[in-house]
């Protein structure tokens, strides 16, 4: 089978022929038909993710058939669209995932491949209304979104909710989730064309983060005092500007963050933080039950995901590179066979 390969850190990724697995007990064998990009590839080329094991199949986000079922599966299962869950093994405690704990794609192989080898017990029918490149670009996006949205955060219909960095996979699950559950959704950009198209989505309305008082702006532009703060705020960048959410936040309000693009958190002034009653979250992955809510939630409110473009198997280090510039909106998938 023709498989996206990871030899050597900051190399580019190879395509080549390998061996096609073979099912074992509770395994399935899927015969893929898109897979998605995450982030997390381009840190694994980078040699940058925890526990690094080369060479391996990369990409945790994958749709397709399944073609071949092991010992002690269903047939049932034999012909069916499905959908991957890549978080794997996450343990009794939904509070915190096990030390057993492993993401699709690293350390074992991934999804840029004609087949996969996986456990059964993360299958999940894929939604009818989707075809197999939107279904392949909601795994792991689509779960970080809903942990941090709907456990962590609690969110609730109603509240206003604030989405730092709107464009990426995970922030715009986030939007559409929330948008979905009846929230009011605000989101921040360095990219005016973002905020018009988080707007066009269902957003009440966005500033850019590069306007040294956008937060003075959006608090004047949600209702110029108290009432114009967040319940809920989603942050994927972590960083200086952090503190900057803790002022936009209302009292007893909810930060949940995600990752650390731009470095650690720093300036933070404890006062603000108690006084105000701020709760504030760190969140990743999700557990088996938050991956089959929010599939039934995608199916229940017929969500579709936001693609950006779609490549060719063949062509996966152009797609890790237009992932690695930042400049997408929305999933950058890869069409496969």
């Amino acid at each position: 089978m023709k498989a996206a390969i990871i030899q050597e850190v900051n190399q580019p990724v190879s395509v080549q022929e390998v061996e096609k697995p073979q099912a074992g007990p509770g395994e399935v064998i899927v015969q893929l038909k898109a897979a998605a990009l995450n982030h997390r590839d381009v840190f694994v080329q980078q040699g940058k993710y925890p526990g690094m094991k080369l060479p391996v199949i990369i990409g945790s986000d994958g749709a397709g058939v399944v073609s071949e079922i092991g010992e002690g599966v269903s047939e049932e299962w034999l012909g069916r669209e499905v959908i991957i869950n890549p978080s794997h093994n996450w343990g009794p405690d939904d509070r915190f995932y096990s030390k057993s704990f492993k993401i699709l794609g690293m350390p074992d192989n991934g999804t840029f491949a004609e087949y996969l080898k996986v456990e059964a017990k993360y299958l999940h029918p894929k939604p009818q209304h989707l075809s197999f490149e939107a279904a392949a670009a909601i795994p792991l996006g689509g779960l970080t979104a809903w942990r941090a949205l709907m456990t962590r955060a609690s969110m609730k219909s109603g509240e206003r909710v604030l989405v730092t960095g709107i464009g990426g996979g995970v922030a715009l699950f986030v939007l559409q989730f929330a948008v979905a559950s009846g929230a009011e959704v605000w989101v921040t950009s360095g990219s005016d064309e973002k905020i018009e198209k988080a707007i066009a989505l269902g957003a009440k309305g966005g500033v850019n983060y590069k306007d040294p008082n956008w937060t003075k702006n959006l608090i004047a532009a949600t209702g110029g005092d108290r009432s114009g703060y967040f319940d809920v705020i989603i942050d994927s960048a972590g960083g200086p500007h952090f503190a900057k959410l803790i002022d936009v936040a209302t009292a007893g309000g909810r930060i949940c963050f995600f990752g650390g693009t731009t470095g650690n958190i720093t300036d933070i002034i404890p006062g603000k933080v108690f006084f105000k009653q701020l709760n504030i979250y760190g969140s990743t992955m999700g557990t088996e039950a938050e991956f089959e809510a929010m599939i039934q939630f995608i199916k229940e409110k017929q969500i579709q995901p936001i693609l950006d473009e779609t490549f060719a198997l063949d062509d996966t280090e152009m797609a890790l590179r237009r992932m690695d510039n930042g400049t997408q909106f929305g999933k950058i998938v890869l069409k496969i066979g």
